[in-house]
């Protein structure tokens, strides 16, 4: 009887080691917090500055994929859009945003590599890759494809771009072979652009004055042209498919078009959309 602990004695020496424990919690993670502040972490350092949207993303992407979980990168951009683009990315891709800072015109950002991600519901990692549909050729709307795709492609995820009818002029080679061709198909390879770089804008076009206005533009202001940011694309695993159909009908042969690019039809592309989350049709 002298050993019987009635049941309000009991709940008190329950809470005090509750208490006790968890006071052993906090100091514990305190501590764990405090050393990994004064842990002198690999950090390396990327100068971005000059490059536009999504040139500092790609250089995160590059960077990041270069070193091991736990190292860090320290990148200073000059791009406005820099600081939240890096702070989306990071949450995209579960690495950590440790610093954020504003100084002069300058963006620095330090960012730690994070651990793989583990998933252990199937549904909740597949269907997060991206498709885009290239149906114009004019040239503000393919910049705005390849720019999408190059940060679709920048957080990891799948990216497919699906090129019909006029958007196959995005993706003719600058030199083509001659390949022989029916009357229909002379005529449109004489009416259509023969290359990426013979696309015009789709207003204040000018006679094709605009779109010569628009390189130069971009070419001051350090912005990468449409056939640098097609081959970043190519270069960061985005998928290019050219509508088979369309090329018949238009008479567009396989040799005219970059090596890169695969032939498909509609059931290649409602495959590849059925397991993206987004789908967009430029």
């Amino acid at each position: 009887c002298a050993l019987y602990l009635s049941p309000v004695h009991c709940s008190e020496s329950c809470l005090k080691s509750i208490s006790t424990n968890e006071q052993k919690a906090t100091n514990d993670n305190n501590s764990l917090v405090e050393k990994r502040v004064n842990y002198n972490f690999k950090t390396i350092k990327i100068d971005a500055c000059g490059l536009q949207c999504p040139g500092p993303v790609m250089k995160i992407k590059q960077a990041i994929d270069s070193i091991g979980a736990g190292e860090r990168i320290e990148m200073v951009a000059t791009d406005a859009g820099f600081a939240r683009d890096a702070e989306a990315w990071c949450k995209t891709t579960g690495n950590l945003l440790i610093s954020n800072n504003q100084d002069k015109g300058k963006y620095t950002v330090v960012i730690e590599k994070g651990d793989p991600k583990a998933c252990n519901v199937s549904t909740s990692c597949e269907g997060k890759g991206k498709t885009l549909i290239m149906f114009s050729d004019d040239l503000d709307k393919a910049l705005a494809t390849f720019v999408l795709a190059n940060g679709a492609a920048a957080t990891g995820e799948k990216t497919t771009i699906f090129f019909t009818f006029w958007g196959l002029n995005v993706i003719k080679k600058a030199t083509k072979p001659k390949v022989k061709k029916d009357l229909f198909g002379k005529m449109f390879g004489m009416m259509l652009p023969s290359s990426s770089l013979k696309l015009t804008l789709s207003k204040m076009s000018m006679f094709g004055i605009g779109g010569k206005m628009m390189r130069h533009i971009m070419r001051k202001k350090g912005i990468e042209s449409l056939e640098s940011l097609r081959q970043q694309a190519i270069d960061n695993g985005v998928e290019f498919i050219a509508c088979q159909m369309s090329m018949d009908v238009m008479g567009v042969k396989r040799e005219e078009l970059l090596d890169n690019v695969t032939i498909g039809g509609v059931a290649t592309y409602m495959e590849r959309a059925d397991n993206a989350r987004m789908n967009l049709f430029i």
